[in-house]
């Protein structure tokens, strides 16, 4: 398989679900909000675009099977599976924050080989395939050389609707703000992944994760020189729900502090 190739019209059909995404934002009213629980919202403008997705996908991998955040489709493969969010940062799309994105992976066997995520807003998709580097709109991508927290800034997500680890997280919170350049709460854990590839954060991390919402970029991450692990500081990542994700330098210092709470 040419995942070069395969990238690249990922990165289309990721584009496409965005446009469509922009252009229903214009119109978008509350009273189209659904609730599938507790904080967590979703509308017809993500059916729609993972159904696109989908659609457009299964054109150019028809064996891969697919997990995908609204279930649209119920499928597994037995070597290739797409693991999909079709509009990542729903809260702040329906509130109309300018920090939303389209999320598209490649797994085969347990390797995730291919990362696709379009910021929607910004009209900047990042995007890696194994074995090769990170780009941006076409530009190789690196992650940042800050080399100490207190040089970093760093970014995470905000519990919404688990919250036995709330006290935990907000001890954390408060070490770490007192030690970096700041903290950013962006509402779309693929955007800060991304923003941790190419350097405008040091390092992100987040708890309660779902694989659509990190699985895209966690390959942009590595690809661009940088390090994943979960709060234990192991490779397993879309299992144990809990991420780190550094520009490699500092892994070692948010471990230390996250390992104080978790």
């Amino acid at each position: 398989m040419n995942l070069n190739s395969l990238t690249n019209q990922v990165t289309e059909i990721a584009k496409k679900a965005g446009d469509f995404i922009r252009q229903q934002r214009k119109t978008f009213t509350p009273d189209k909000i659904e609730f599938k629980g507790l904080n967590d919202l979703v509308s017809y403008v993500d059916k729609t675009a993972e159904q696109q997705i989908v659609a457009a996908l299964t054109k150019i991998l028809p064996q891969a099977g697919y997990l995908t955040e609204e279930k649209t489709i119920n499928r597994t493969g037995d070597r290739y599976n797409w693991i999909i969010d079709p509009l990542d940062g729903t809260t702040n799309f329906i509130h109309g924050l300018p920090v939303f994105s389209v999320s598209i992976a490649l797994q085969e066997y347990d390797e995730l080989v291919l990362g696709v995520v379009y910021e929607i807003n910004q009209d900047e998709c990042f995007y890696a395939w194994k074995d090769a580097p990170a780009y941006l709109n076409g530009s190789e991508i690196r992650v940042s050389s800050s080399s100490s927290i207190d040089q970093s800034l760093l970014a995470t997500g905000f519990p919404y609707y688990d919250f036995s680890k709330q006290p935990a997280y907000i001890s954390l919170f408060t070490e770490l703000m007192k030690s970096c350049h700041g903290l950013r709460r962006l509402g779309s854990a693929a955007v800060d992944l991304a923003y941790t590839a190419c350097g405008r954060v040091d390092g992100y991390y987040e708890y309660n994760l779902n694989p659509w919402d990190v699985a895209g970029g966690l390959v942009i991450v590595r690809q661009a020189g940088g390090e994943v692990v979960n709060f234990k500081g192991g490779s397993e990542i879309l299992k144990t729900r809990e991420l780190l994700a550094t520009n490699g330098k500092i892994t070692g210092e948010m471990l230390a502090a996250i390992k104080k709470y978790f």
